[in-house]
Order: structure tokens, then sequence, then C-alpha cells
């Protein structure tokens, strides 16, 4: 990685695991350390906010340039000649993830045990920066996290359904991002480099059926741009029967403060009223919720939600 990248990753609080991987703390690790708040996984799935890993194998490849994404986005698009190795980035993420949460351990307001266990991590969310499905070895990480009997997570926009196919080794749960309900805005919001990324998304959703873990939808929801449509986006989601939909407002953060304004931040009230809007167009409901987050999660109330290790 060029040094002038690095250096900018490192400013924006970037822990770089490889050439082309990194790690970074979670806002959340934080909370539940000092505060004892957790994020909405741990609510709605049974994650622990202050053991789960944040990281990507490739931080800065993407093909997408959302304009609600609060990642840094300047880097020039490339496929690198070589990758980092999964073990290697599996061992050097746990290391980070150690050194990162080590300046606990002096604040008072941190419960030691608690910290410990933070030095333990038992989940990994792919999802940091940049297109995981874009990374060759994708399968290959997920097996090495796996043999640490850590739950995997793993996000994506939907435009490699080829690579997800492909998986010899599924994640314990599997993300995609529904930004947009239909093609126009997808384009306009998601800015994809490819042409043909809303037909590849859809054929993701197509895809998810098929596979034997749990699947989960992501609307992420900003006020002027993709909220509403609930017919539209339902139809979406009847193609990829999702065990879960989360609708999830936009936070004016990060990087998106240059192509964003505070006013396009939905109010968790208006995702909320969203989210009853979207189960009278499908045969799930309302199922929880976290205010602080915005975020709504519906499924099928008979489901569990918990994770069974």
């Amino acid at each position: 990685m060029e040094k002038i990248k690095k250096n900018i990753l490192e400013k924006h609080g970037y822990y770089l695991t490889g050439d082309e991987s990194a790690v970074k703390l979670c806002h959340w690790v934080s909370e539940k350390l000092i505060n004892g708040r957790a994020c909405y996984k741990e609510k709605f799935y049974g994650i622990e906010s202050h053991r789960c890993i944040q990281m990507s194998p490739v931080v800065d490849g993407c093909n997408h340039s959302c304009l609600f994404c609060w990642r840094y986005q300047d880097f020039i698009p490339r496929s690198p000649d070589s990758y980092d190795e999964p073990e290697d980035i599996v061992e050097r993420s746990l290391s980070a993830q150690r050194a990162l949460v080590s300046g606990f351990k002096g604040d008072e307001r941190c419960d030691s045990k608690m910290w410990k266990e933070a030095r333990k991590p038992n989940q990994v969310a792919i999802s940091l920066a940049g297109e995981p499905t874009m990374y060759p070895y994708l399968s290959d990480l997920i097996e090495e996290y796996k043999k640490r009997g850590m739950t995997t997570f793993l996000v994506t926009n939907g435009t490699h359904p080829e690579i997800i196919e492909s998986l010899d080794e599924l994640p314990t749960q599997i993300y995609v991002t529904i930004a947009a309900p239909n093609k126009k805005i997808y384009n306009k919001l998601c800015v994809p480099s490819v042409r043909d990324g809303w037909e590849r998304l859809n054929k993701t959703l197509e895809l998810f059926p098929s596979l034997d873990i749990r699947t989960a939808v992501r609307h992420t929801l900003v006020k002027g741009w993709n909220l509403g449509w609930e017919k539209e986006y339902a139809d979406m989601i009847k193609k990829a029967e999702p065990d879960f939909v989360e609708a999830k407002g936009y936070v004016f953060v990060g990087d998106s403060r240059r192509r964003m304004g505070l006013s396009n931040m939905p109010s968790h009230g208006s995702v909320k009223e969203f989210a009853h809007r979207l189960e009278k167009e499908l045969d799930i409901r309302v199922v929880d919720e976290k205010k602080d987050s915005r975020v709504v999660l519906l499924s099928d109330p008979e489901k569990e939600t918990i994770i069974k290790r």
C-alpha cells in the first residue's frame, strides 16, 4: 500500500493488518466497555459488542461510492497484484483488536472482567470498508475465523453473486444492503462503478433462499432520497426471503458529511413508520427496535433471533 494511502487510513483510525486489510475499533466496543451500552446487533442477534472485531480484507476496494457512506472514499479503485493471506489477516486482526482495547484497562469506568473478554473476540463483522466479496480468498478467511470459534457476519452490497454462490465456507449471517427501490435511485445514490450493479444485486437476492444460513436485508434509509417506496422494497425482499429485515436510518457521521446534510438523517419515528408500512406488504412483523441507532427489525415472530453457538 502506498505510504500516502497508509497515512490517510491511519489518520482515520484504521489499524492496518496487511497491505490491503484493516481493523477499526467500533464505537460500540468503547460504549460497551465504558458505559455498558450495546449495539443493536447484540440486542437483535445475541453477539457481544465488546467482543466483536470490525474488519475488512480489502479496505480500499469497493465498486460503490455511496453518498451516505461514512468511510473515506477518495482512493482510486484498483485491483491489487496480490492480497493478504487469510491466516495472516486473522492473526493480525486479533492482535490489532487486543492492542486497540488495551487502553481501556486503566479507565476506572471499565469493568475488568469485560475488558479481559474484549481481548478474546468471538465475533467478526466483515464490513468495515470496501466490498468484501472482492477479496478472492473470502471463503478461506471465514473458515480461519471459524476455526478459532468465532461467529462471522458478512456484509455485502450484492454485486458479486457468483462469489457468494461459490463460497465453500459460509458465514454465520450474511447481510445484503438494499439502499434503493429502483435502478434510477440506485445509480444516483450508490454510484456504482459497474454498469450492471443493479442487475447483480437482484441476482444476489434471488440467491439468498438457497443459502443454508441466517440471512438479512438492510435498508439504509436516507431522508429525501430513498425513504418510502415500500411496495418496491417489498418486491425485492420477496425475492430474497430473508430471515430478517433491518430498516436503518442514515446517520450524519464520518465522510458522509461531505456529501449529505443533517436534514438527510431520518428520525427514529420516521424509520419506524416505514417499517410498519413495509410489514403491511409482507408476511413479517416488527419484532424489535433500538431507538438510539435508528433501527427497526422485522421478521417472522416465530423465528429465533439469538445465535446458537
